[in-house]
């Protein structure tokens, strides 16, 4: 005759046999947390994960919370055998070469925290220059921003949260991406000037204009896309990445229709590839625009074009 406890013993071995994380959970069986950390940090590691030890810290603190690592390990009694199952979970994810913004649900951009899943790019460090740049050339207190293809809706919910009086309209072909988009300007509070609508680049835009025009579009060659990291190859959305050909299919794209979108004096700012600098200069002063500058990342490497509508 078994009881409510056998019941929850039972329930308990058929969940631990059936996650994915088995391997995990049984290696961590008996182990103390300083154990669990250091066997994790080596897994990462060997799976060909760069930032093992950050990404640790990463995943223990989301487990951990609202607890400290520093806390748990002073006290095991804060170490459940739940919050180990859940670290097992999600780092066998990570294992997998999922990316840990799609892991965790979320990624820091700029002074916001941003909702992530598979159907946008996760946001990079290296696109808080683009934000910089704009903010630092455009200090008007009143603008109304365009940001195509704007996936996350990083940029354009960054430029809104350094800027009271900005308002504006992201657009994205991707259903799904908005999705993540409209959620984000609910998390940061920006749903109130932000819009977000469906659409390829500036094409369904008849009669409007904007002061600023910012994308951080696809811009890798086709034939590069089957050699890149598999967190982005397997996990990010290939819509997002593809440039085509040559990579520049979006700029001719954007850029070929900016002068229509982007009133007199305007300002427009596009995130590039590494050597990418000299290319979209060209094909911006083609299109009749002025002022064109190259905005170098932290590396030194080209990172945004920048120019206005004369």
């Amino acid at each position: 005759m078994s009881g409510p406890f056998d019941k929850l013993v039972s329930e308990a071995r058929a969940e631990f046999d059936a996650a994915d994380s088995k391997p995990l959970r049984e290696a961590w069986q008996g182990l103390g947390l300083a154990d669990i950390r250091r066997d994790l940090v080596r897994r990462l590691a060997e799976a060909g994960i760069g930032e093992a030890e950050a990404e640790t810290r990463h995943l223990l603190a989301r487990v951990l919370a609202p607890d400290t690592l520093a806390q748990a390990l002073a006290d095991p009694a804060l170490v459940s055998w739940q919050r180990i199952a859940h670290l097992a979970d999600l780092s066998w994810l990570r294992l997998q070469r999922k990316p840990l913004s799609q892991v965790l649900g979320s990624q820091p951009f700029w002074t916001l925290d941003l909702k992530v899943t598979s159907d946008v790019l996760t946001p990079r460090a290296d696109t808080e220059i683009l934000v910089e740049a704009v903010l630092a050339r455009c200090e008007t207190d009143e603008a109304v921003l365009l940001d195509l293809g704007t996936g996350s809706g990083a940029i354009l919910l960054a430029l809104l949260s350094e800027r009271l009086g900005w308002s504006g309209l992201g657009v994205e072909l991707s259903e799904a991406a908005l999705a993540v988009a409209r959620d984000n300007a609910m998390r940061c509070r920006l749903a109130n000037r932000a819009r977000f609508l469906r659409g390829r680049w500036s094409e369904g835009l008849a009669g409007a204009a904007f002061d600023i025009v910012v994308s951080n579009p696809p811009y890798i060659v086709s034939s590069v896309l089957a050699g890149l990291d598999p967190e982005v190859r397997d996990h990010e959305p290939g819509i997002a990445l593809d440039g085509g050909g040559d990579g520049l299919d979006a700029y001719r794209a954007i850029l070929g229709d900016m002068r229509r979108i982007l009133r007199p004096g305007g300002l427009f700012a596009l995130e590039i590839g590494y050597d990418q600098g000299a290319t979209v200069s060209a094909l911006a002063r083609l299109a009749g625009l002025a002022e064109i500058a190259v905005v170098p990342d932290l590396a030194g490497h080209d990172r945004v074009v920048i120019g206005c509508n004369s």
